[in-house]
C-alpha cells in the first residue's frame, strides 16, 4: 500500500505493507485524510535522513475487525485520529479507543476533520470555562478556527484574532464570534465587553518561539484568569504581571486523556468511564456529534481537495498559506 512520509524536507510517496489485523484493532479502508499544517509542515521542517510518517486525523470504512472488538463491524465509516496509527495511508491499523462511528448525516470528509475536533475540544476542557465566559482565540489556523466554533458553539463569549485578514474573515459574525486582524480593534472590544476587567481565558493557537503574544495575552485577562498554551509558542511570561494577575498558564497537549499512554493507544484498553469522562477517543465521538447536530459548521475547511498522488505539491501550498488545510482524496 501506498504511504505519505517526509525525509529530506520533503514529502513522498512510499510502498509499505498493508498491515495485519491485530486484537482490539480494526483495520480501515481510508477515504479521507486531513493535513494540519502546524504539526505536519514541523515535521517536514526537521525531517532529516530518517522518513517521518505525516498526518494523524482519518475517515474510513473498516474491513477487518480484531478479536473481542464489539463496538464496530465490517462496513462501519468511522472517523480515527491519532499517530503512529493514524496517517496518510491507504489502509490504517487503529486501535479501538482511537475510532468513533460516523453518524449517517455526516459527510465522510467532515468526519477526516474528527482529530483536529478532538485537539480543539480537549484545550477547551483545559481552559474549564464556565457558562458564558469570555475566551480569545489567537490564531486563526485550522486548529484556531475550529476552537473558535466550538467555543460558540458551547455559549463562551467568543473573541478572535489572526493577523491575516483574511482568515479573520472566515469567523467573524458566525455565531456571534467578533473576529479582528488589527491588535487595537481586538484590544478594543476586550476591553468594552468586559467593561476593562478582561476576558477569562486566552487561548494561543499561533505559533512562533518567543513571541510577543504571551506577555500580551496577560494583559487581556482577569485576575486569576488562564492563559492555554495550545499551538507550538515558546512561553516567556514576565513574572510580574503574572504574580500581579495570580494568572494560571496551562498546555494544551493534544486530542485529552489516553494520548501517549501506550495501555490506552497500543493495548487498546479504555479508562473507566466515570473516573475518566474526556479521553481523546471520547472527544473524537463528541466532535462527530456537533456536527451532526449542526452545532458548528466544518464544510468551509474542506474546499481544498486533492488526489492522494498529488499530494506532495499540496504541501508547498500550505507552506505559502495559501489554505487552512488539504483534504486528502483516497481512491476506493
Amino acid at each position: 500500500m501506498k504511504s505519505i512520509v517526509a525525509s529530506h524536507q520533503k514529502v513522498h510517496i512510499i510502498e509499505i505493507a498493508k498491515p495485519t489485523i491485530e486484537h482490539s484493532y480494526v483495520l480501515v479502508k481510508t477515504l479521507h485524510s486531513v493535513i494540519s499544517p502546524g504539526t505536519e509542515l514541523s515535521l517536514v521542517g526537521i525531517s532529516k535522513d530518517s522518513e517521518i510518517s505525516l498526518g494523524y486525523s482519518a475517515v474510513g470504512i473498516v474491513e477487518e475487525c480484531g478479536e473481542d472488538v464489539e463496538t464496530f463491524q465490517i462496513g462501519d465509516i468511522v472517523a480515527c485520529y491519532g499517530a503512529p496509527y493514524v496517517g496518510h495511508s491507504e489502509f490504517l491499523l487503529v486501535p479501538t479507543t482511537l475510532c468513533a462511528k460516523v453518524p449517517a448525516n455526516v459527510e465522510p470528509k467532515e468526519a477526516a476533520l474528527a482529530g483536529i475536533g478532538a485537539i480543539a475540544i480537549h484545550a477547551l476542557r483545559v481552559a474549564k470555562l464556565g457558562f458564558g465566559e469570555t475566551v480569545v482565540v489567537v490564531g486563526l489556523g485550522l486548529l484556531g478556527q475550529m476552537i473558535a466554533k466550538i467555543a460558540a458553539a458551547a455559549a463562551y463569549d467568543v473573541i478572535a484574532f489572526d493577523v491575516q485578514s483574511e482568515r479573520a474573515a472566515m469567523v467573524n459574525g458566525e455565531m456571534g464570534i467578533r473576529s479582528f486582524s488589527t491588535m487595537s480593534e481586538m484590544e478594543a472590544e476586550i476591553k468594552k465587553c468586559t467593561q476593562s476587567n478582561g476576558v477569562d481565558a486566552v487561548l494561543l493557537c499561533a505559533g512562533g518561539k518567543r513571541s510577543s503574544l504571551t506577555s500580551q495575552s496577560l494583559e487581556w485577562i482577569r485576575k486569576q484568569g488562564k492563559v492555554v498554551i495550545v499551538g507550538d509558542i515558546e512561553p516567556d511570561f514576565p513574572r510580574q504581571l503574572m504574580f500581579a494577575k495570580e494568572a494560571q498558564i496551562l498546555i494544551s497537549r493534544a486530542g485529552g486523556p489516553g494520548r501517549y499512554d501506550p495501555v490506552y493507544e497500543k493495548q487498546a484498553i479504555d479508562y473507566p468511564y466515570g473516573y475518566v469522562r474526556w479521553t481523546e477517543g471520547r472527544n473524537v465521538a463528541e466532535y462527530l456529534r456537533l456536527v451532526s447536530e449542526k452545532r458548528i459548521h466544518v464544510l468551509p475547511f474542506l474546499m481544498d481537495e486533492v488526489d492522494f498522488n498529488d499530494v506532495p505539491t499540496a504541501y508547498d501550498d500550505l507552506m505559502n498559506k495559501k489554505s487552512l488545510t488539504k483534504i486528502i482524496n483516497y481512491i476506493c
